[in-house]
């Protein structure tokens, strides 16, 4: 199975609400990956992770839960295999303003998303100019195995 494109995020979720909802609307799926410091979890996975538990998980009300304590940094390429299989397009969120060095796959060259407007802007690196999607022509964009580049 191909990995998902990963591009990477500085604002909430709340700022791509549209863009993850055309790719569901496509049958396309997508992921939200934070990176920094964790948010507690409810006390009781947080302890039972603590105490040696592989996972701890509360399901219920449409949702589920996991913790799962770590050894070290996590790392990248591990995560995407086991959270977000069949994902087209990963959405990533540095928090904090932490720059992580994770193993595995490198989040620095990863493109940048920024809403724009009606649709999307790629800024491929800092020195790049920026590619410029409407909805149709991201989600076009994200079917093919190298999506930035221009045809």
């Amino acid at each position: 199975m191909r990995p998902p494109h990963l591009l990477r995020v500085d604002e909430g979720p709340e700022r791509f609400a549209a863009l993850l909802a055309a790719l569901a609307a496509a049958g396309l799926r997508a992921g939200w990956l934070e990176l920094g410091a964790a948010e507690p979890a409810a006390a009781s996975l947080e302890s039972a992770a603590a105490f040696g538990a592989r996972r701890a998980v509360a399901a219920g009300s449409g949702r589920s839960v996991a913790v799962k304590a770590l050894r070290g940094e996590p790392v990248l390429r591990d995560l995407l295999r086991e959270h977000f299989p069949g994902c087209a397009l990963v959405l990533v969120r540095v928090r904090g303003g932490e720059t992580p060095a994770p193993e595995g796959v490198p989040l620095a060259p990863a493109p940048a998303l920024f809403p724009s407007g009606d649709g999307w802007r790629i800024a491929l690196a800092a020195d790049a100019a920026a590619q410029q999607f409407d909805t149709p022509g991201l989600l076009a964009a994200l079917r093919r195995p190298r999506p930035w580049d221009r045809e």
